[in-house]
C-alpha cells in the first residue's frame, strides 16, 4: 500500500470522529460491557469504552465502518485509555495488550476492507494512546505540589507496552493525542522511539495536543508555540491539535503552528463547546463551514472531529476539504 507520507503531499487526509458519541447510542449495558469473558469480573466495568473491542467487536466494527463510508481516510483505533495507568481504574492492567491488538486488528480489517473496494483511496489505521488519567508535571493535591502520582519511567513503561500492541495488531501511525501535559506525551514519544530502535522500523507520528481554555494553553501551562518546541527533536508525520475547543475557537492556535512549524498540521475539533447538559450542539453544517477557514487559510493537512462529532460531521468535512489542497510543507 501506498506510504501515507507520499499521500499527504498531495491531499488533505481526513481523520474520523468520535468513537465516544457513538458507544453512547448503543446504550451498552454492565453486561453488555462484561461480555462472556468478563461475565464474572469482580468490579463494575460499565463505562470503559476500550473493552468493548473484546466483548462487542461488531460494534466497533460497525462505528469504524460508518466513518469510512462517511470518507474517512483514517480510522483511530478504540484505544485512548487502553495503557495501565489509564486501566487502573477498572483494575484491568492485565488485559492491556489484548486490549489494544484485538482494537487495532478489529480496525485494520475494515480499513482492509475498505480499501480493497477502492484501491484509489486507501484507508489508514492510528493507533490511539490517550494521555491517561495522571500527570507527571503537576501535583493532584493542593496541599502537596511537589508530589508526582506517577513518574515520567512509569508512563515511559505503559505507552510502551500499548505502542507495541498496536504495532503487533497492524495499525499504520501511531496518534499521540489530546495532549494536556507534554511531559506525558515525551515519554509516549520516548518509548515509540525506543521501539523504533529496537525493531528496525520507521512508523510514523501524529502527535495532538490539547488547548484547555480560553487561555490558549494546555492543562500544564505551556502556549501552542511552547507544546511545538517541546517536541520538536522528534521526527513527526503531524503535530495539531484536539478536543476541548471547537472548530473556530482552534484556528488561532493552528496559525500559530502554521507560523512557526514546517511540520504538517492535523486538527480534530469538538463539535463546538459542551451546552449545559454536556451534549454538543454544532450540526454538520456549521462545523464544516467553520473547518473553511483552516482550508482558506492553508493551515493543515489532516482534518476530522473530537467529542459529539459522528459520521455525519465527517461527511460533510470531507466534502468540504475535497476541494482543498494541503498545507505546503518543504
Amino acid at each position: 500500500m501506498e506510504d501515507i507520507r507520499n499521500i499527504l503531499k498531495n491531499k488533505i487526509l481526513v481523520l474520523d470522529g468520535a468513537m465516544g458519541t457513538m458507544i453512547q447510542q448503543y446504550k451498552f449495558t454492565e453486561e453488555d460491557y462484561r461480555g462472556e469473558k468478563f461475565k464474572d469480573f469482580h468490579i463494575s466495568v460499565k463505562g470503559n469504552n476500550d473493552m468493548l473491542s473484546i466483548t462487542q467487536p461488531e460494534a466497533i466494527k460497525t462505528i469504524h465502518g460508518k466513518y469510512l463510508e462517511a470518507g474517512a481516510d483514517i480510522i483511530e483505533t478504540n484505544t485512548f485509555s487502553s495503557t495501565t495507568v489509564a486501566m487502573a481504574d477498572y483494575e484491568m492492567e492485565d488485559f492491556v495488550y489484548e486490549l489494544n491488538y484485538e482494537s487495532a486488528k478489529i480496525a485494520k480489517e475494515v480499513a482492509n476492507e475498505f480499501t480493497a473496494k477502492n484501491p484509489a483511496k486507501p484507508r489508514f489505521v492510528a493507533g490511539s494512546m490517550g494521555p491517561t488519567n495522571r500527570t507527571a508535571s503537576m501535583s493532584p493535591d493542593v496541599n502537596d505540589p511537589g508530589f508526582r502520582a506517577v513518574t515520567f519511567d512509569n508512563l515511559r513503561v505503559a505507552y510502551k507496552q500499548q505502542a507495541e500492541a498496536l504495532i503487533d495488531g497492524g495499525v499504520d501511525v501511531l496518534l499521540v493525542e489530546t495532549v494536556f501535559d507534554t511531559l506525558n506525551a515525551k515519554a509516549a514519544l520516548f518509548a515509540i522511539e525506543e521501539i523504533k530502535a529496537e525493531r528496525n522500523i520507521d512508523i510514523p507520528i501524529m502527535l495532538s495536543g490539547t488547548i484547555t481554555d480560553a487561555s490558549g494553553r494546555t492543562l500544564s501551562g505551556q502556549t501552542a508555540e511552547a507544546f511545538l518546541i517541546s517536541v520538536s527533536h522528534i521526527p513527526l508525520l503531524t503535530v495539531g491539535f484536539n478536543c476541548a475547543l471547537g472548530a473556530s475557537q482552534l484556528t488561532p492556535h493552528l496559525e500559530v503552528l502554521a507560523q512557526k512549524s514546517d511540520l504538517r498540521i492535523s486538527a480534530h475539533p469538538n463539535a463546538g463547546l459542551p451546552n449545559a447538559f454536556g451534549e454538543y450542539d454544532e450540526t454538520p453544517e456549521i462545523m464544516a463551514n467553520q473547518i473553511k477557514e483552516y482550508l482558506d487559510k492553508s493551515l493543515i493537512n489532516i482534518i476530522g472531529g473530537c467529542c459529539g462529532t459522528t459520521p455525519a460531521h465527517i461527511k460533510a468535512i470531507a466534502e468540504v476539504a475535497e476541494g482543498y489542497k494541503p498545507r505546503l510543507v518543504e
